[in-house]
């Protein structure tokens, strides 16, 4: 029986590039999503998207309300920063941060991972290009991971060794786009921006857009996403 793994798939551009790694890698892969209350449902939408583009075997979405405790501009009524120079976003963890949201995600996906007796689970964060954020970091992810073979009775009873992959952590947004490129994402389909409507098209303004926008234009691709005005 081929090997499983669990992918989370937020519909944006690095969790689709990790997902076609796992399958690169050989797994089957299982993607898991989260309704958690965030500013738009385009995303979600998205994650479809890109799970039947790469065959995934099965693909959850949960729902958690995140908006219950707010504290980011995602899950409350703040604003989301526009216009700022990509200097300006590593300066300090963005008010775009959602508090836990990666250790909440994770632990959903490693229930699921043990159910399916899967000792392997994806996430595309990364350490380079992205929005100063604590739970992106290796030290995170390493942490994380000793403490989820602690704290599952198949970790303990030793049935399985759970590694959590994060094969882009080390990769500049250029290096991701072309990874998955080679290994046949279609970015047109993911969503990536904070402030997307409801049709997915992206304000071109966020911190989210200037980096995948930096990002297409370092690797030398044409830019698929959808903006909404011209910018």
């Amino acid at each position: 029986m081929t090997d499983r793994a669990v992918v989370l798939l937020s519909g944006g551009l690095d969790s689709a590039t990790a997902a076609a790694v796992a399958a690169r890698d050989g797994f089957e892969t299982y993607g898991i999503s989260f309704s958690y209350g965030q500013r738009h449902a385009a995303e979600i939408v998205a994650a479809g998207r890109v799970a039947a583009h790469l065959q995934m075997a099965d693909h959850k979405i949960v729902p958690i309300d995140l908006r219950t405790f707010g504290g980011s501009a995602l899950t409350a009524d703040i604003d989301v920063p526009l216009d700022r120079a990509t200097e300006d976003m590593a300066a300090g963890i963005p008010v775009t941060y959602v508090p836990a949201r990666n250790t909440i995600f994770l632990s959903f996906a490693l229930a699921w991972a043990e159910v399916l007796a899967s000792s392997d689970i994806y996430i595309g964060v990364n350490a380079l290009d992205y929005s100063g954020y604590p739970d992106c970091r290796p030290e995170y992810i390493e942490s994380y991971q000793v403490m989820a073979r602690l704290a599952t009775k198949s970790g303990v009873e030793g049935a399985t060794q759970l590694t959590i992959h994060a094969p882009l952590i080390a990769l500049t947004k250029a290096e991701i786009i072309t990874l998955g490129v080679e290994l046949g994402v279609d970015f047109a389909l993911t969503v990536s921006c904070y402030n997307a409507d409801n049709l997915g098209a992206a304000c071109g303004r966020c911190d989210s857009c200037t980096l995948r926008r930096k990002g297409f234009v370092e690797a030398g691709v044409g830019d698929p996403t959808l903006y909404a005005t011209a910018s």
